[in-house]
């Protein structure tokens, strides 16, 4: 079950695993900023900063200038250079900056970019500072830990807005195929069962999942992804072994349509929604389509949570990192915190498709009260099992090895590998890129 990493506004910027590739020498160097009244270890908020986001200017000028504002007014004698870049190539750009020693003092980063970053020694690390540090308990656990990188020590960036989605479920597919609409699966084996069973009645025409396993799966399904060092992937394990087997049979039964090979996010959303598909992960976008475009299946749309072995969904973190060469650290610091505090995130949270990261936020009857529309209803549902939500992709996990892994995966469904062959094999690839990474 893959659920889209993408923000579902016109920003769309993506929590997705773009390798950032670093030489060895962009190890700190010199700050983007453009200097100031105030040295970093003077501890004092004044001077300029710049300030890097994401393709995020054309949808929310007003809030970032009102919000730069703000913080100015506080702190009297501080400056915010705002400069929004390109989804195109943003990986690229953090890279030649990192290399150039020209990386602004705060960027907006997703962990799998900040990682690199980090390893290079130019993102700052939260936990090691104690300027940083005391704003730890403000955030979500899983959101802090979300931007922690495998093999070293700390936090290297501040936990911004979040993202997940719950799934849907077609009451009328499980209601022919003789289960109860009301109750969809809550647990994997139930998950299996449904599908198995929805396959059978349909005589095969009717597949329940419409994508095969992803490394957020078997995470979901309680599968140890990597070693405790960070320096080796382990899900291989008994665990993901049991999982592929699962998925071997759902794809021979039918259960798991017979184009999740090929499928895409789009592609699954498009099975769904004419009915080819029983279960698929969606937001409050995909309900407003389907309202319009398939009213049939709309009046049948039932949503159910993640299913995880875990108790914890899987979310999608997008943080803000500190210039660990800035030349104005307490600025820095002071405004990636001012940006995802509680107040301001759930200010931005209101005016995009996002949820804060921030604690007891997600408290707020914004996300605890349905008010009868689509949106509302989806929010709801995602905010509730986001608390205790965890990113199950490892920041270290790139686009590479997702391919082995996918290669893998497909090897194992049509016969050709034993699921654990197949996954003994995408591990010791995956294990030799991250060697050379």
């Amino acid at each position: 079950m893959r659920f889209s990493s993408r923000v579902p506004h016109k920003a769309a910027v993506a929590a997705a695993a773009v390798a950032v590739l670093l030489p060895l020498s962009a190890c700190g160097g010199g700050s983007g900023s453009s200097g100031g009244s105030s040295a970093s270890g003077s501890g004092k908020i004044d001077g300029s900063i710049t300030f890097q986001t994401w393709n995020l200017k054309t949808g929310y000028k007003d809030y970032f200038n009102g919000l730069i504002a703000d913080f100015e007014k506080k702190y009297p004698g501080s400056h915010v250079k705002w400069v929004d870049q390109p989804a195109d190539n943003y990986a690229d750009k953090l890279s030649a900056d990192a290399s150039g020693g020209t990386m602004p003092d705060v960027v907006n980063v997703s962990p799998d970019l900040g990682a690199p970053l980090a390893k290079a020694g130019v993102a700052l690390d939260l936990d090691g500072d104690p300027a940083a540090a005391k704003y730890k308990k403000e955030y979500l656990p899983g959101a802090w830990a979300g931007n922690q990188v495998p093999g070293l020590k700390g936090t290297y960036a501040f936990p911004w807005y979040l993202n997940t989605g719950p799934l849907f479920y077609n009451k009328a597919l499980f209601k022919k195929a003789g289960l109860d609409p009301q109750k969809p699966p809550a647990t994997y084996g139930e998950l299996f069962s449904d599908a198995l069973t929805i396959s059978k009645n349909s005589h095969g025409t009717i597949a329940t999942l419409a994508n095969v396993p992803t490394i957020e799966d078997f995470g979901r399904y309680g599968v140890q992804i990597m070693n405790g060092k960070g320096d080796g992937f382990t899900f291989n394990d008994a665990k993901g072994v049991d999982l592929l087997t699962q998925y071997v049979k759902l794809y021979k039964a039918h259960a798991l349509d017979p184009q999740a090979l090929t499928a895409t996010p789009d592609s699954a959303g498009q099975k769904f929604l004419t009915q080819a598909v029983a279960m698929n992960p969606g937001s409050a976008l995909d309900l407003g389509h389907f309202k319009t475009q398939a009213p049939t299946l709309y009046k049948n749309i039932g949503i159910t949570d993640q299913i995880t072995s875990t108790g914890k969904v899987n979310m999608y973190v997008m943080g803000l990192m500190v210039n660990a060469a800035t030349k104005q650290k307490a600025t820095s610091i002071a405004f990636a915190h001012f940006v995802t505090d509680a107040q301001n995130q759930l200010s931005f949270a209101k005016k995009a498709a996002i949820f804060p990261s921030t604690a007891g936020t997600l408290d707020d009857p914004y996300f605890t009260k349905e008010d009868g529309t689509d949106t509302a209803r989806v929010r709801v549902a995602a905010a509730k099992s986001l608390k205790n939500a965890v990113n199950y992709t490892p920041v270290v996990f790139s686009d590479q090895m997702k391919t082995e892994l996918g290669n893998e995966v497909a090897k194992a469904l049509q016969g050709k590998e034993s699921p654990k062959a197949a996954l003994d094999a995408a591990v010791k690839s995956c294990d030799q890129l991250l060697k050379q990474s």
